[in-house]
């Protein structure tokens, strides 16, 4: 559990192993997963043919506080105007299906929460789409593709994947794998499993470095109001932990690559507001359960004074405002379930040149670099 910055004296710590065990028990006792819409003729399995999930992994967040704080940043009047991020990454992430010159027969879109990834699917990149979310709330207001059928799965347990073996083509996720306590289970016993050879795994979740400024800023106001920290903000996973995991799950072709969007606000608080109604707040088993208002008023200044500055809105005389900057980092990811048509790396040994001779190799062949040298044809 140390992996956790800042978490907490000795006495904290025992609490939250009280809260993984009894939360380990509560995964025992999750239903199999509620399916609503006509899924019969896709492959959709039963809860008796899919392996359940193990209940012995370490369990860093309270799913049931991640369910309730979904649901009242669904309730909240500012949800409209707040899911910028999620459209924004769930663009970017259509984007990168479009590279791969492929119709896809079976798309599942895991974590869809409003629809930003299937409302811009078109017949000819698939033949049917799966949207996968865990509030109901979300899949009833969650958009639909216009040209391609879409059907609405709702799972009830964290590692549940109601999908039968090499049943699907794309399995894509945008903004919701970072809320998973078992992902190297997941990545491997269920999507792997659902994938058909030569299927592939692609999306988007939160990487380590998001919101470093508010991690930094609440750390130094409790330090001096309290004499210490607590952790205020989930933990993510690093692109390179990432890509090693997707690697040690098996799958093939993995890429990683990384993208950053600053978003300013006008203060700490509108940023905190904006992070409530996109259900994104704090829900690991450790977390505080209040922020103490002193501490919530050092960390807006200290947030001002380390990273704030005049470049906001323009006010009726034409000053620039002052605005405070927050960091979303996203690592994007593609694996491919393994096949015998894909690219292998050369055989070990297999090397007719070595690289200190590759200098000689170049003059040879009039490519040593000089400016008068020309390529062969």
């Amino acid at each position: 559990f140390g992996f956790i910055s800042g978490s907490g004296s000795p006495a904290a710590f025992l609490v939250a192993c009280c809260h993984r065990r009894a939360a380990r028990a509560a995964a025992a006792r999750l239903s199999s997963a509620s399916l609503t819409g006509s899924a019969d003729d896709v492959g959709i399995a039963t809860s008796a043919s899919v392996p359940s999930s193990s209940t012995s992994v370490m369990n860093v967040f309270d799913r049931r506080a991640k369910l309730l704080q979904r649901r009242r940043g669904l309730l909240r009047p500012e949800r409209q105007c707040c899911g910028y991020l999620r459209e924004e990454i769930g663009w970017r992430t259509f984007d990168r299906i479009c590279d791969i010159k492929r119709d896809f027969g079976v798309i599942v879109d895991y974590g869809c929460d409003s629809g930003h990834i299937a409302k811009h699917i078109t017949a000819d990149m698939a033949k049917r789409i799966y949207q996968c979310d865990w509030l109901p709330e979300a899949l009833e207001t969650a958009e639909k593709s216009p040209e391609v059928p879409t059907h609405n799965v709702l799972i009830e347990g964290e590692n549940f994947f109601p999908f039968a073996e090499n049943s699907l083509d794309l399995v894509v996720s945008s903004m919701s794998l970072h809320w998973i306590n078992d992902l190297p289970g997941f990545f491997s016993r269920e999507i792997l499993r659902a994938l058909k050879p030569d299927g592939c795994l692609l999306g988007s979740t939160l990487g380590g470095d998001s919101l470093y400024e508010l991690r930094c800023s609440l750390q130094l106001a409790e330090q001096e109001r309290l004499g210490g920290f607590a952790p205020h903000v989930s933990p993510f996973t690093s692109n390179a932990d990432l890509g090693a995991l997707m690697q040690n799950c098996g799958y093939a072709l993995v890429s990683i690559d990384v993208d950053e969007i600053v978003v300013r606000y006008p203060s700490v608080h509108d940023l905190l507001t904006d992070l409530r109604a996109m259900g994104e707040t704090n829900a690991a088993w450790n977390r505080p359960l209040r922020l103490n208002r002193d501490v919530l008023t050092a960390a807006a200044a200290i947030y001002d004074f380390m990273y704030g500055g005049e470049d906001g809105e323009e006010d009726s005389e034409g000053h620039r405002r002052r605005s405070v900057p927050a960091t979303f980092q996203f690592v994007n990811f593609i694996g491919w379930k393994p096949h015998h048509s894909q690219q292998k790396p050369a055989r070990r040994g297999s090397a007719s040149v070595s690289l200190r001779d590759l200098g000689s190799v170049m003059e040879k062949d009039g490519g040593g670099g000089g400016t008068d040298s020309k390529p062969k044809s």
